[in-house]
């Protein structure tokens, strides 16, 4: 099964196959993001084949706790939604260019200098 195929069985309800798929291949390429760097989420999809920046957004949510999860991030550059504070210290850990925002996180990646590309 591609990606693709695992990401619409998941829309119809098949959990099993979207994390037998999907998932273990939205986690490989996150963990594959170098420190400093980050990939959108679309990005993420796209490297995979899909259009599915929601599900690599859902995938991350369920089950990105053991992989750099602060390294994807939303179409602007905006850090992972309700993790601002936490992702900025793993950001300004690994040296990620940040940019001032007006927007409730007041911050966002310069996804122009740090945007990671394999």
């Amino acid at each position: 099964m591609t990606p693709a195929d695992a990401e619409r069985s998941a829309d119809r309800g098949r959990g099993d196959e979207f994390v037998g798929g999907f998932v273990e291949a939205v986690l490989a390429v996150v963990a594959d993001i170098p420190p400093g760097r980050v990939a959108t989420y679309g990005d993420v999809a796209t490297l995979l084949g899909s259009r599915g920046a929601r599900a690599v957004g859902q995938t991350m949510a369920r089950y990105g706790a053991d992989v750099p999860w602060w390294r994807v991030v939303r179409a602007g550059g905006r850090p992972p939604a309700g993790h601002a504070e936490r992702a900025r210290a793993h950001y300004e850990r690994e040296g990620t260019p940040l940019l001032a925002a007006d927007n409730d996180d007041g911050y966002r990646i310069d996804l122009a200098a740090c945007r990671w590309r394999p």
